[in-house]
C-alpha cells in the first residue's frame, strides 16, 4: 500500500467526517454529529492560525487517516504549543503504518511552527494508542483533564 501524507483540503471534508465517525464511535466521551464535525473541520481548514489537519491517502485521493494539531499559547512556556486532536485511521487500514506516518507529519509540522510542547488526550484504555504515543516520546502527565460544557 502506497501511503502519502499531506495537508487536508476542503475537498477532503466528506472523508474527514467519515473518519471522525470511526473515532467518535470508539471514544467514551464523544458522539458523532456530522453537522458539528463539518463546522469544526471547516474552521480549521479556513484559518491556519487555528491549526492544521494532515491526511494519509492511498492513490492520492482516498483519505484513510487524519490528525489535527490545534495552536494555542502557553504562558508557562512563553510561546506557542500544540494540541494533537482527532487522530484516527480507517479500521481497514490499521496496523499498516498509516498512523506512524501521520504522527510523524504532525510532529514535524509542529516543530517547523516552533511549538514548544505538544499535548494530547487519549482514552485511558486505548493501549495501542498509548504504546504508539510513548514510542514518539509522549509521557504521562500528573495533571488531570476536567471538562465543562454549556
Amino acid at each position: 500500500m502506497n501511503i502519502d501524507v499531506r495537508l487536508a483540503r476542503h475537498a477532503d471534508l466528506p472523508q474527514l467526517v467519515r473518519l471522525l465517525a470511526f473515532l467518535f464511535a470508539q471514544e467514551v466521551e464523544f458522539r458523532a454529529d456530522e453537522s458539528l464535525q463539518k463546522k469544526g473541520l471547516l474552521a480549521i481548514l479556513a484559518d491556519s492560525r487555528i491549526g492544521h489537519i494532515w491526511v494519509a491517502t492511498i492513490d492520492a485521493s482516498h483519505v484513510v487517516g487524519m490528525v489535527s494539531v490545534l495552536a494555542t499559547i502557553s504562558t508557562a512556556l512563553g510561546g506557542p504549543v500544540g494540541l494533537l486532536e482527532d487522530f484516527v485511521v480507517d479500521p481497514a487500514c490499521r496496523g499498516q503504518g498509516v498512523g506512524r506516518k501521520l504522527l510523524h507529519a504532525a510532529l514535524d509540522g509542529a516543530q517547523n511552527k516552533v511549538y514548544l510542547r505538544m499535548t494530547l488526550l487519549t482514552d485511558a484504555d486505548n493501549q495501542n494508542a498509548l504504546k504508539l504515543y510513548r514510542e514518539f516520546g509522549f509521557v504521562d502527565s500528573p495533571m488531570r483533564v476536567l471538562r465543562r460544557g454549556w
